[in-house]
């Protein structure tokens, strides 16, 4: 009796035991990141659809949901499709916020990325909370080196150079070009953290102008640009003007610049933001103001079809993203969608957002890219490419090499007085069809 009540009690666990089992087995596994599923990666992007600032960059949704389109196609990233959120921000930074933070408690993204903007991004990071939540907030646009600190943005990974290096390698090339270290020089940039990051920059370089003139973000007038043409146009000589702003800024001071008839009076230097020539022709400055005009740039000319990147890129955006003149947004949209690809698949299979930002920490910088200039990704570095080239404007619109007949890269970086060097970087081939297999 005792026996056989000893069996029962013994029988009576065992059904236990496998009952809890069954049921542990059928309870998911420790709750996913938000946005992953067996089938899906989903991503957001705040950026202007609307507005001026739409005139320059509204092409970047596209051209990144293009190439994401693209991956889609031929298989996804381990299987997973690539599903691509974009919200207007108009370039306003209340507007980046709300958005930002619809993406992430809304639309539940497991990343962003391919932001835009330096004042709405920083009000975008904190509003949202990406921080807080972990939210991998990867190749944004802006070289705002204030996002390179780590302990306030974690989780941020720039595309841009930072605009400190940029700045430091303008001062270089106006000290190193015989034409222009003479002459005067005048600043006209964004009253905000990007132009105030240019200025920096500038002081490194231990350039000094003979006026610095900021306007706040979206409110440089005609009116204004007139007026500061006209002073410029008082010194000597044929005075250089550097240009840190948005392409339709550019465009507003090079039209007033037609206007007065001043287009041969000055050595126009454009930074890497404001220097879309494709843009600039479609914003009605005439072909023959941008003919000659010097800039700043890490990728190819948008219209080398003989470089490998972009032919690649163009053949995508035709099928994918048909009716879209291509240009310097679309291949740099493309470009950040491609590295965005590599980093989900060096995050490898399991994917998470800890992971994801591991992941380009330790392989970012051997990433595949059609940049020209060294990726600077580490485990202390989230600033994206560390060098830039000079080239020359044609009335085309293509940016040639400077003088030189080859592209002379300088490489530098954001906080210190040391000179940049020329770079002798050569970057990866284009995986073959354009498709990571990291």
């Amino acid at each position: 009796m005792i026996r056989n009540t000893r069996m029962k009690r013994i029988s009576i666990v065992s059904a236990v035991a496998v009952a809890g089992a069954m049921v542990l087995s059928t309870l998911p596994a420790q709750a996913a990141d938000p946005g992953v599923t067996s089938t899906e990666i989903k991503l957001g992007l705040s950026s202007p659809q609307t507005g001026t600032a739409a005139l320059s960059y509204g092409k970047l949704p596209k051209a990144m949901k293009a190439y994401f389109d693209y991956i889609n196609a031929n298989g996804g990233v381990y299987g997973r499709k690539i599903k691509l959120i974009a919200r207007d921000d108009k370039y306003l930074p209340t507007q980046a916020a709300t958005q930002t933070t619809n993406l992430v408690l809304n639309d539940k993204v497991f990343a962003l990325v391919g932001a835009l903007g330096t004042a709405t991004h920083t009000k975008a990071y904190a509003a949202a909370q990406l921080a807080k939540n972990n939210v991998p907030d990867l190749f944004v646009n802006t070289g705002f080196s204030g996002f390179d600190n780590k302990t306030k943005y974690p989780t941020t990974f720039l595309v841009l150079p930072s605009y400190a290096m940029e700045a430091k390698i303008i001062g270089k090339f106006i000290a190193d070009t015989p034409t222009l270290k003479p002459q005067a020089s005048f600043l006209v940039a964004q009253d905000d953290e990007f132009g105030i990051d240019g200025v920096n920059g500038f002081k490194l370089a231990g350039h000094t102008f003979t006026k610095t003139t900021l306007y706040p973000q979206g409110g440089l007038s005609s009116t204004l640009a007139e007026g500061a043409l006209t002073a410029f146009s008082a010194a000597p000589g044929k005075p250089v003007i550097v240009l840190m702003g948005t392409t339709d800024t550019t465009a507003t001071i090079l039209k007033a610049a037609e206007k007065l008839s001043l287009t041969t009076k000055f050595n126009w230097i454009v930074g890497s933001v404001g220097g879309d020539a494709n843009t600039l022709l479609a914003l009605g400055v005439k072909s023959t103001t941008i003919d000659g005009v010097m800039a700043a740039s890490f990728f190819p000319d948008a219209k080398d079809i003989n470089d490998e990147y972009v032919s690649q890129f163009m053949k995508i955006n035709m099928s994918y993203n048909p009716g879209v003149s291509f240009d310097n947004v679309v291949l740099q949209g493309m470009n950040s969608a491609m590295l965005t690809v590599q980093a989900l698949r060096a995050a490898g299979k399991n994917l998470t957002r800890a992971g994801l930002i591991k992941a380009i920490e330790d392989k970012g910088s051997t990433f595949a890219s059609a940049g020209l200039a060294p990726l600077n990704y580490s485990a202390t570095s989230r600033v994206g490419y560390n060098g830039y080239w000079f080239g020359q404007l044609n009335a085309k619109g293509e940016l040639l090499p400077y003088i030189t007949g080859k592209r002379t890269l300088y490489t530098t970086d954001s906080t210190t007085t040391s000179a940049p060097v020329l770079s002798t970087y050569e970057r990866k081939p284009i995986p073959k069809n354009g498709i990571p297999t990291n």
